[in-house]
């Protein structure tokens, strides 16, 4: 199963971690899209040690992280600088979605 997590608030970073964590043990992959204040979350270092496990792929949104003044230099490497087409994709792929 893969499991999509929107994340478009600066809320829920423990709840992002945890439930992407579970899925992983679970044998799930996980798929996660920051936008909106979310992309405030990049620079969190538990979201940093998230983007380095193999299972899980993570993208934002470039306009929203301009737009909110965040720094994409201390951004995990493996994290791709995005668009909504991502979110979209997300969606698509996602068997289901968590919105955070």
């Amino acid at each position: 199963m893969k499991l999509g997590i929107l994340v478009n608030t600066d809320r829920h970073v423990k709840d992002l971690v945890g439930l992407a964590k579970a899925a992983l043990s679970k044998g799930h992959e996980v798929i996660v899209f920051f936008m909106d204040s979310g992309v405030k979350l990049l620079s969190s270092q538990n979201v940093k040690d998230l983007c380095n496990n193999p299972g899980i792929s993570m993208s934002f949104c470039d306009y929203t992280t301009e737009k909110n003044g965040v720094s994409k230099e201390e951004f995990c490497d493996k994290m791709i600088c995005g668009s909504q087409y991502n979110n979209a994709t997300m969606n698509s792929e996602a068997d289901r979605v968590i919105l955070l």
